[in-house]
């Protein structure tokens, strides 16, 4: 049996793969800000590793180019591709890169993705990942499975946080048990303990990725988002999510470290719940990019990412426009570990 493994966000990155924002029905007025703030990631991420960038045509490849120079990003550092997508989120879309361990070579998961349960099209974005494997002339490994890279978060030494309200939703694999699934998640990322949890936040239309509510931020700790105010529709959904992170143990049975984070004030659009949450932050080699939502939490936020995360500089870039397309950096991006 194959020694696959998935390292940890905070492990060394060869790059991230991103795709481009262009879908008028995800970020409808926003779009010009969307790829203002967007850009802004790029740059941040292009000082320190490799960007690859998927676009539609020659129009999104010239504009992300010229907000790039504008920017005065590390342009030697970023790749761009014609690998049309139907939307942005190359978190879910996009391959996930594991480890041969026996091998020491870099191996492409193509799980199977129908848009979180079938709720959009998403022709275009089934055939990233087999894209992403032949430009890094990789293997790629065909999966039976619907998973998104969102749904998973692992702590590099053998546990892997997800929910039960996303992966066990038969809108995904209906025809598979916990038991299966658990199986698969196991074998293809190199773990030994599934921890669930239950529900995500209120507006996330994946039906609850982890990313949005809990990250490991090391092997022994996890970082969580708590809403403070009872009266708030998230405040017994993440609560109910901490006191069951207070029952977990790692493979040695020792108790998890948990730091809180507070939620952002409540953020709408068209009187719409958004998924606005600070856990959706992506961890690159030199930055932790935070979503901040131009409201007091920011700064407390970006407070406890720092004095936990201090051999990386955190910083804040406006989501509030990003949100809108109901997600942010962390479902936005997907890394290539340094093998």
């Amino acid at each position: 049996m194959r020694k696959l493994y998935l390292p940890p966000e905070w492990s060394k990155h060869k790059g991230t793969w991103l795709s481009y924002p262009h879908n008028p029905d995800t970020f409808f007025e926003k779009i010009d800000n969307v790829r203002d703030k967007y850009t802004d990631m790029v740059k941040l991420l292009s000082e320190c590793e490799e960007v690859h960038i998927n676009v539609n045509d020659e129009e999104m490849e010239n504009d992300v180019l010229s907000r790039l120079k504008d920017k005065r990003a590390n342009l030697n550092n970023v790749f761009i591709h014609r690998f049309p997508t139907n939307d942005a989120w190359c978190r879910d879309h996009g391959a996930i890169f594991v480890v041969d361990r026996d091998e020491n070579k870099l191996v492409a998961l193509d799980f199977k993705f129908n848009a979180w349960g079938g709720k959009y099209p998403y022709e275009l974005d089934n055939e990233i990942p087999k894209k992403m494997a032949e430009y890094l002339n990789v293997e790629r490994i065909e999966i039976d499975m619907v998973l998104e890279g969102g749904s998973i978060d692992v702590n590099g030494n053998g546990l892997l946080l997800t929910t039960e309200s996303c992966l066990l939703n038969p809108n995904r694999n209906p025809n598979m048990s916990k038991e299966e699934i658990e199986e698969n998640l196991k074998y293809y990322f190199g773990v030994e303990k599934i921890l669930w949890l239950k529900e995500g936040i209120v507006g996330d239309d994946t039906d609850g990725h982890i990313d949005d509510i809990t990250r490991f931020i090391n092997e022994n700790t996890v970082i969580t988002v708590v809403e403070e105010n009872p009266n708030d529709e998230n405040y017994p959904i993440l609560k109910e999510n901490y006191e069951m992170l207070k029952t977990f143990t790692d493979i040695k049975g020792n108790k998890l470290n948990i730091i809180t984070l507070p939620m952002p004030d409540p953020v709408y659009y068209k009187g719409d719940r958004l998924p606005a949450s600070y856990a959706n932050f992506y961890i690159s080699n030199k930055y932790v990019i935070v979503p901040i939502f131009n409201c007091d939490k920011d700064k407390i936020a970006l407070e406890i990412l720092q004095s936990v995360f201090t051999d990386r500089a955190v910083v804040g870039i406006d989501a509030s426009d990003i949100v809108v397309g109901l997600g942010t950096f962390h479902c936005l991006t997907q890394q290539i570990p340094y093998v």
